[in-house]
């Protein structure tokens, strides 16, 4: 059994693809069945250490992930809306370096304050 990170556990170590219209998609290794009872199936994914906590745990493909995410875009921001921006404070620098050439020039550089009063 393994903790497959959204609140449960599971005896397989396979997900299917949650994309909505997986099953829809026209290619040869999702087509399942025998001759006159064929369908299309949803994506099988093996849950490695490679997609563990990530999107490809979930998804065959960026496309199935996009469909998922335009289909329920308000359920998911529901989750935490944002009701005002986030900040962080930062300096604006500017900094002389030097090209390949060892040719001066200034770089913009922004860098984030670091505030260690815990405010």
């Amino acid at each position: 059994m393994f903790d497959n990170g959204i609140g449960g556990s599971s005896m397989s170590n396979y997900n299917w693809c949650h994309g909505p219209t997986c099953h829809e998609q026209h290619t040869q290794d999702r087509i399942r069945g025998v001759k006159g009872s064929k369908v299309l199936r949803t994506r099988k994914l093996r849950e490695n250490h490679y997609n563990q906590r990530s999107i490809w745990g979930y998804f065959c493909s960026m496309g199935c992930y996009n469909d998922f995410a335009k289909e329920h875009m308000a359920d998911i921001i529901a989750i935490a809306p944002r009701t005002e921006a986030l900040e962080t404070p930062i300096e604006v620098v500017k900094e002389q370096e030097t090209d390949y050439f060892n040719r001066p020039y200034m770089m913009t550089k922004i860098k984030e304050i670091v505030d260690n009063n815990g405010g």
